[in-house]
């Protein structure tokens, strides 16, 4: 086994994974999205009903991407995202992150 691999199992026992889930207004998610998105240890956005029953959108983040970047890059998710959240009242957003021990 090479050394990279051994340090890139090492982080891998540092860091734990959790999830959380919010629930908010139809117009707030796409600004509530914008400020996950800037965190930086958002592994993974699920919007949902507001039941919890359907996921309308999943979108998965990376780790380490600069938040001007990824906000960028996820323009058309947002443009597609502030669409569907006028046509709803409620949403649960289900946020999935990892953290360093």
């Amino acid at each position: 086994m090479s050394e990279q691999q051994n340090e890139q199992e090492q982080q891998q026992k540092k860091t734990k994974t959790f999830t959380e889930e919010i629930e908010i207004a139809g117009n707030q998610v796409v600004e509530q999205v914008k400020e996950l998105v800037k965190e930086g240890n958002v592994r993974l956005l699920r919007i949902k009903s507001a039941e919890g029953d359907d996921v309308f959108l999943e979108m998965p983040l990376t780790i380490g991407v600069v938040a001007g970047g990824a906000i960028a890059l996820a323009a058309p998710w947002l443009a597609m995202l502030g669409a569907f959240a006028a046509l709803v009242a409620r949403v649960k957003i289900e946020i999935v992150r990892e953290v360093s021990e």
